[in-house]
C-alpha cells in the first residue's frame, strides 16, 4: 500500500512540474512576440507621430497618396498643401497623411 501512494504523490509532483514548464514556455513566448512584433510598432508610430507633429509651414511632404507638396498652413490636424508649379493647387488634408517631411534646408534622403 505505501508503493501505491508514493507513485500518486510523484505522479501529482510531476502534474506540477510539467504545468510550471508550460507556463514558463508560454510566457518566453509571449515574451519573444512582444519583443520582436509589438514594441518595434509601437516605435516606429511612435516617430511617425513626431515627425507629423513637427511638421511646419514651408517644410516639403510627400502625403501616403504620392503628391509632394509645400505646406503652407496649419489648423490643428489640418495643413493646406500646395502641389505643382502653378501655385493654385491647394489643397488641405490631414496631418495623418503626410508619410515624409523634408526641412527646406535639408538634403533628401533616402
Amino acid at each position: 500500500m505505501g508503493i501505491l501512494l508514493t507513485s500518486e504523490a510523484e505522479a501529482a509532483g510531476q502534474a506540477t512540474g510539467n504545468i510550471m514548464i508550460m507556463i514558463v514556455g508560454y510566457a518566453i513566448v509571449f515574451g519573444a512576440l512582444y519583443f520582436f512584433l509589438m514594441r518595434p510598432q509601437r516605435k516606429e508610430q511612435k516617430r511617425i507621430a513626431a515627425m507629423q507633429a513637427s511638421v511646419e509651414a514651408g517644410d516639403y511632404v510627400l502625403t501616403t497618396s504620392g503628391f509632394y507638396g509645400s505646406v503652407i498652413g496649419i489648423e490643428n490636424d489640418t495643413v493646406i498643401v500646395e502641389f505643382g508649379n502653378n501655385k493654385n493647387c491647394r489643397i488641405p488634408m490631414e496631418k495623418s497623411a503626410i508619410s515624409r517631411v523634408q526641412k527646406p534646408g535639408e538634403t533628401a534622403s533616402k
